[in-house]
């Protein structure tokens, strides 16, 4: 079975480049581009993985890792965060992400680090 990644990301033409490089990789690819989608969320199916902007039209990402990371069906699933923010290292991780990226991003690099979380 392919490995799921959820990317909550709100900038189109990011997450059209995402996908391809996902999908072409071989992972299945959900793409939400807000956040309320992850809080009225109630699924069967979770992913292996969220890769998950801080940045999103009325939504901070730092607060959705939070509530990811404190509901019980998702507490285990490793999160990603992405940002053009500088220094959002600490930030990342005193939300509870896992790893964190730096927009602009170097694709394989990004690669490296989710392979690493879906082993």
């Amino acid at each position: 079975m392919r490995k799921r990644i959820f990317i909550v990301e709100d900038d189109k033409n990011v997450q059209d480049m995402l996908k391809l490089i996902f999908e072409k990789a071989g992972y299945e690819i959900e793409i939400s581009s807000d956040g309320q989608s992850v809080y009225n969320n109630n699924r069967e199916q979770w992913p292996d993985l969220f890769l998950l902007d801080k940045h999103l039209a009325g939504y901070d990402g730092l607060d959705i890792c939070k509530y990811l990371k404190s509901n019980d069906h998702t507490r285990q699933i490793p999160i990603i965060m992405l940002s053009a923010t500088p220094g959002i290292e600490p930030l990342a991780k005193n939300a509870g992400a896992d790893d964190f990226v730096e927009k602009p991003f170097n694709t394989g690099n990004l690669m490296t680090i989710v392979a690493k979380y879906l082993k």
